[in-house]
């Protein structure tokens, strides 16, 4: 007889998977306690590497279902969420999505509905890296500083130098500015690098 199984994930420890639970039950899917798995991790780890989701993969046998609200749940990364929806194809496992309206991705039509997402997926995360790069090099064009901001003013720099010059140590230096010895460190070397340029 075939059982079905649910997972939930929220990405932090503040969210809850209520509302999913709540969603799964509305859509006719009756779980037992046993066989709901919840986790609260990034959707950026892969399936791989979640405690609960293996867990959850070592309990299940051919014929199951397995239940969850949105294809994110099981991942954001559409190489992981493609490898996840084989390996339940490989063990006979049914992945059911009910954001795609009750689709189990197993099925020849949820294997093209994965495919284009993913293309989809792909196309999304082109754009945005574009309109990354597009705005940084206009903002380098302005002469907008990138990055963090400075530890340190202009004149707080020249300071250091002086005194390093004078014979100060690093450690002292980062004491008296409240800075790493990193910083310092940064500081002489990029103030060496541009004298000698």
């Amino acid at each position: 007889m075939s059982r079905v199984f649910a997972y939930a994930r929220v990405s932090t420890v503040d969210q809850l998977t209520e509302n999913q639970a709540e969603q799964i039950a509305q859509a006719g899917y009756s779980i037992q306690p046993n066989r709901y798995i919840e986790e609260k991790v990034s959707g950026s780890v892969p399936t791989s590497q979640r405690q609960g989701f293996q867990k959850l993969m070592d309990r299940m046998e051919e014929g199951d279902t397995l239940v969850v609200t949105k294809l994110d749940r099981i991942g954001r990364d559409s190489i992981d969420v493609q490898q996840t929806v084989k390996l339940c194809a490989e063990r006979g496992i049914r992945l059911v999505v009910l954001q795609l309206g009750n689709l189990d991705l197993t099925s020849s039509a949820g294997e093209l509905m994965v495919k284009v997402l993913a293309v989809v997926a792909d196309f999304e995360r082109d754009l945005i890296i574009e309109r990354t790069q597009a705005g940084q090099a206009r903002a380098r064009a302005e002469g907008k500083h990138m990055g963090r901001p400075s530890k340190t003013t202009e004149e707080q720099r020249r300071a250091i130098l002086q005194r390093l010059t004078g014979g100060e140590s690093v450690s002292s230096l980062a004491r008296a500015y409240r800075l790493s010895r990193g910083t310092v460190i940064n500081i002489r070397d990029a103030c060496r690098s541009a004298s000698q340029a």
